[in-house]
Formats: C-alpha cells, structure tokens, sequence
C-alpha cells in the first residue's frame, strides 16, 4: 500500500515544480534537471515516494533508450509518465513523475545509473537493449557496466526483464535474473563483444548465433524480429513501422515484449507504434536554407553504424556535424571506429567543432569530403540531404530548421 508523501516530500515536488515555472516562464528551458536537483536536495527519497503505486518500466542501453522508451509510451496509451526531455539520470525521473498522476511509467535510464534507479522506483520491467563504448573521456569500460548490471539484476524477484539476445554482454548482464524474457532482435554492432565476458575466450557466431567453448551461449528468445514482423511467445505480427531502420524494429520488438508483460494487448499496442514518426526530433524531415534535411542523432560507433545502413545508394549529399562538448564526450577518437567506408560514393560535408577531425577520418575512409567552417556557406540546391550529428550539433541543427 502506498505511503502518503512526508512534508519534507510535498515541499520537495513543490519547490521542484517552482522552480521549473520560472525556468519555462525566464525562456530558459523547461528547468527539469535544476528542478529535479532541488526537489532531491529537499527530499533525498523523493524518487521513490513518487514512484510509489505506479506501474513503472524501465528501459537503459547505449543506443535507442529514448526512441524505445517513447515506443513503449506510445504502444501503452493514454496518459503515461514518460522523461521525453532526454534527463535520464533520477532529476529528470523526479521532474516527470512529479509532472502528472498517471499510474503508469515509462522511464529512459542512463545505463551508469540504472542499479540506483531501479532500488528506488521498484521497476515491473526493465528493458536492456545493448551495451557499447560511448563517450569515453567518462564511460565506464562497457564490461565494467555489465558487471554492475548483473550485480543488480540478480536480486530481483517478480521482476521481469527484457533482454537482447543477441548482445554477449547484455546477456551476461541478465544471466543470473531470474525472470528474463529473451528477445532475438537486429544488433549489428559485434565489436565490443568480441570475446566471452565469462572466461574472456574468443566468441564464435554462425548462423545468427553466437557461443563460447566455455558454455556461455545465445539464450533461446521468447520474441524474434523478422522482416516487417515479429514473433512473441508463438503469436506472430506483422509490423510495418514509420521509423527507418532495422534498429528501430528491434528497438519495437522489445517495447513490445516489455508492453506483453504488463498485459497490455499486442495488437493494439503495435498499431499505436506503428502511428509514431519521430521521436524527439530524430528521423524528421525539416527545412533550411531551401534544403529537406533528414535530421539523425548519432552519438557513438554504434549508432553511426546502425544509421549509415539507411542511407540510400542514390550519390545524395550527407552533412555529418560533430561537436566535442561536455554532452557530446571530450574525446572524439571514437571517430575511428565508425565505418565510414560506407559512405563512398557521396559527398560529405563536414560540420561542427570537429569538423577537421572527422574530415581527417574521411580522408583515411576514401570518402569525398568538404570542410565548412560555416554553415552559410552550405549549397542551397534542393537534393536531399541525410544530415548526422551527435547531441549539441543535433539540438542545433533542430533549432536551426524548421519543420517541413
């Protein structure tokens, strides 16, 4: 039975919700984070007495946390209780659960943060997509984060938990869970798997599976991603999604797996996911400067590698924007891992603080480049452009452009 909020609690939500009036109210955003501070320098449990009662699901990983957790909002229906503004560490999970009464949750979870945030909202589902490097002048070594996740996972009871199959890591992360859901989705990006998180021996795959001489195996799926389907536990689904990508199929696959273990009826789910065509800006189709730019965030060697699969072989122009602030990582070494050998055959343009970086990277991939030291001075013809950025260049670019 829920607990009525203490004092300290009620001053905590109020002082938060003060605070992100006047912020909106200033023109200085929505306030979600300070506000989100504030009320838990008030109330350092306020996290879980406003968790309290509610049905909640969480959903970490390095890539596709905010495009699935979106899916599974949307797949759910009606009012859900969602972190839409990207904070995904406890402030911004206080300013959403703060913001509205819905007994129902989906939350996006830094991957860092996870164990600290399930111990306090006390997840019906967590949903564990993939794990990769990501921002490495302050990541923690990916193998590092596994073994955190599997410290937490084992301890959970009814608790259920969505899991990638197909990521050596994940599932090391959730062998020792004791109610996982499997599922068998698109995962592309093999290289920080390379070797057995177990006993460290290299890995083996064939036909779409993978394995270890020392045991340690793919784990048979309860769901399998098909092309333009899916199959979860026996009952196949046709899916025709507006997002591109086999990424965000399977990032739907596993919404969905989360939505079936709340009871929620696939079908109606599926037709509420297939409605969705863009998530926080990504995917979108704006216009600037007389050009249609197809915005795509893009933050780290797996995602590039999942979104360049999208580009269409017809010689369009690509604008790839890199900057290197604190959002976006100090480091961009990471450059180097991203398969930009697929992009021969169209002109980059090459955007950001690390403009020169990434056109350095370029040079070595045999791809055909040009370095715009501001962005005035782009073509204004109407080709169509894919345009990649990661996070701050991405929120300029959004800013920058308008809808279509």
């Amino acid at each position: 039975m829920s607990q009525s909020p203490s004092p300290r609690d009620r001053l905590g939500v109020a002082a938060l919700r003060g605070l992100n009036r006047v912020s909106r109210a200033s023109g200085r955003g929505s306030g979600t984070v300070i506000g989100g501070r504030v009320g838990l320098a008030i109330s350092p449990h306020l996290l879980v007495s406003l968790a309290q009662g509610r049905t909640s699901i969480l959903v970490s990983g390095t890539n596709g946390k905010t495009t699935t957790t979106a899916l599974v909002a949307a797949g759910w229906g009606g009012d859900v209780v969602t972190n839409d503004t990207g904070s995904n560490m406890p402030a911004g999970h206080v300013a959403a659960l703060a913001g509205s009464t819905s007994p129902r949750v989906a939350l996006e979870v830094d991957e860092a943060w996870l164990g600290a945030v399930m111990s306090e909202v006390d997840p019906r589902v967590v949903v564990l997509l993939n794990l990769s490097r990501d921002q490495l002048d302050r990541a923690s070594e990916v193998r590092q984060l596994a073994e955190r996740w599997r410290g937490v996972l084992g301890d959970a009871d009814d608790r259920v938990v969505v899991a990638n199959a197909n990521d050596p890591l994940v599932v090391y992360a959730a062998s020792d869970a004791r109610n996982v859901r499997w599922c068998d989705v698109p995962t592309p990006w093999q290289a920080d798997a390379q070797s057995c998180p177990r006993c460290t021996l290299a890995l083996e795959r064939a036909d779409g599976s993978w394995y270890c001489s020392c045991g340690f195996a793919k784990p048979t799926a309860i769901t399998t991603s098909l092309r333009n389907g899916l199959v979860i536990a026996g009952e196949h689904y046709e899916m025709r999604l507006a997002l591109p990508g086999a990424f965000n199929e399977a990032n739907a696959a596993m919404a969905l797996t989360a939505l079936a273990a709340v009871d929620v009826d696939v079908h109606e789910a599926l037709a509420r996911i297939e409605a969705v065509t863009a998530v926080a800006g990504r995917f979108t189709q704006r216009r600037w400067n007389g050009r249609t730019l197809r915005l795509l965030l893009a933050k780290n060697p797996a995602g590039f590698d999942a979104l360049l699969s999208t580009v269409e072989p017809d010689g369009r122009d690509v604008w790839i924007a890199i900057n290197a602030r604190i959002a976006d990582g100090h480091d961009p070494s990471w450059l180097y891992d991203v398969p930009f050998e697929k992009l021969r055959g169209h002109l980059v343009w090459c955007l950001g603080e690390r403009r020169l970086d990434l056109a350095t990277r370029l040079d070595y991939a045999g791809v055909e480049f040009r370095v715009v030291d501001d962005v005035d001075e782009l073509p204004g013809a109407e080709r169509p452009v894919d345009l990649f950025a990661n996070y701050t260049a991405f929120s300029e670019w959004l800013a920058r452009s308008v809808p279509c």
